[in-house]
């Protein structure tokens, strides 16, 4: 399968797409065409377990991948995950479940891609021909860069180096990255905030002169973020996963729509859900859950997209986001795959802060997405209601995720449409805001939350964040946003 650029330019393979990460000009690669699956392609992978039912979404996009090959890759790569099941389905009441993505090395949903791109890269530069040292650049909101740190560590022929807003992220997941081994990984604090981080990396990704630097000291750029398609990919297979088990546990019948709420930031994760639906899963709606930095929301609701607006730091600091790469590809899709108009819209919102879509545009957006967002109040609210209710312990992400699902409930009392709402972190990763939600107790050490959080829930605490008290810091420099390719040189060497 060929892919497309957003804004243009020369196609490329699955492949070309995966090393690149981002286009020349800036813009994200989507499949030419979306693979077509029936309710009978559904029924058949029923038996599957979770590495072959990710091998057969991923393999029907990235045909160029020998299938039984990228099955091993799947198989290893989930290997490493507590657990049998890899994303499991919990249900916590009539007609709601929670997909769990959170099992992985590092305690977040990124590791159901971050661990299978390595792979995906390594072979892809096999399949293209390159033999330059592949450099890895990641803008992080807390969890990408952890799980892309562990991921490709110490692996051959790529380095990796990894941004953070310095203040953005919580303690827990700054010190899974500024502890994280490796002989080939970098990480470096950055002034300001998350948007400061992407802009600066992307502005890195555009830059023909800065290439050329790099491919004289014989390295390639490629991005483990979500907008490398790579990342997106796996993602997919995770929707489908949760619909088959539904199926197989007799909740629904085959072909019977069910909806999806998910925590969003950068509308990667969402926009997986979409996908899934546009290649045939029978998903309804996709609603979308924000904290106080509802840019999405209202977007949602006036086809408005301004970042022109007060930026919070909250408890859900992965959603801390104003620029969502991802509705990038969204935007290309709903305006007709118009390649000119969506390459103007990003450059309007890069010069401006703001761009509008058209009202048939909207309406054709909120046929599928529909957005809400939570408080940090609400968000509290919303885990403490559901663990004294249920007994389940959920992260500050689902947290919001559970008000906006609770909130279309409370909307549409007779709506009997199944919900999955998707929790994308281990709730021990933001020990002491769970503790606060789940018991109204409120400690300042991390691992003190980890200690009491466990005595409130009984939940088991995950052992790569147990050993992080004892793991030395590596990593401890700050820089500005205009400094971070001299720090990538100094990194190169």
């Amino acid at each position: 399968m060929n892919f497309l650029s957003t804004r243009g330019g020369k196609k490329v393979t699955g492949a070309q797409a995966v090393v690149k990460g981002l286009s020349e000009n800036g813009g994200l690669y989507v499949p030419e065409v979306f693979p077509a699956f029936t309710l009978d392609d559904l029924e058949d992978m029923l038996p599957l377990n979770y590495p072959e039912r990710a091998a057969r979404i991923i393999s029907s996009f990235l045909d160029e991948y020998p299938a039984e090959e990228l099955k091993d890759a799947l198989v290893k790569a989930y290997s490493k995950f507590e657990g049998d099941d890899p994303a499991p389905l919990v249900r916590i009441d009539d007609g709601v479940y929670i997909l769990e993505l959170f099992h992985g090395p590092t305690c977040a949903f990124k590791d159901m891609a971050l661990t299978v791109l390595p792979y995906l890269l390594r072979k892809g530069c096999d399949i293209c021909g390159i033999k330059e040292e592949i450099l890895i650049l990641v803008a992080t909101s807390g969890d990408t860069g952890k799980a892309a740190l562990e991921g490709f560590k110490d692996a051959d022929g790529v380095k990796i180096m990894v941004f953070y807003p310095n203040e953005g992220v919580s303690k827990m997941q700054k010190l899974q990255m500024c502890t994280q081994e490796g002989s080939n990984v970098n990480v470096v604090a950055v002034k300001g905030n998350f948007d400061d981080c992407q802009t600066a990396v992307k502005e890195i990704f555009a830059s023909e002169q800065k290439a050329e630097e790099l491919l004289k000291r014989g390295v390639r750029l490629s991005s483990a973020n979500s907008i490398n398609f790579g990342r997106l990919v796996p993602q997919v297979a995770y929707y489908f996963s949760a619909y088959l088990d539904l199926v197989s546990s007799g909740q629904i019948e085959l072909g019977e729509e069910i909806d999806f709420t998910v925590p969003t930031g950068n509308f990667g994760n969402i926009l997986a859900g979409y996908y899934a639906k546009r290649m045939g899963l029978p998903v309804r709606r996709l609603h979308c859950a924000s904290n106080l930095n509802k840019v999405l929301t209202d977007f949602l609701s006036t086809g408005v997209y301004d970042i022109r607006r007060e930026f919070y730091k909250t408890t859900s600091p992965s959603m801390d986001i104003l620029v969502s790469s991802n509705l990038e590809r969204l935007l290309f899709e709903i305006s007709g795959r118009d390649e000119k108009l969506t390459a103007e819209r990003m450059k309007e919102l890069k010069e401006n802060g703001i761009y509008s879509i058209t009202k048939q545009e909207l309406e054709k957006i909120n046929e599928v997405f529909d957005g809400g967002f939570a408080t940090e109040d609400e968000s509290v609210e919303a885990m403490f209601g559901v663990f004294e209710d249920t007994g389940y312990t959920m992260d500050t992400h689902t947290g919001c995720a559970m008000k906006v699902a609770l909130d279309w409930f409370e909307k549409n009392r007779k709506d009997e449409t199944k919900m999955v709402i998707v929790a994308t972190a281990n709730p021990y990763k933001f020990p002491q805001d769970v503790l606060y939600a789940v018991t109204g107790n409120d400690v300042k050490d991390s691992f003190k939350g980890i200690k009491r959080l466990h005595a409130a829930t009984a939940m088991e605490v995950p052992k790569s964040l147990l050993t992080l008290r004892d793991k030395p810091v590596r990593f401890t420099k700050v820089v500005s946003s205009r400094s971070l390719f001299d720090e990538v040189l100094e990194f190169l060497g």
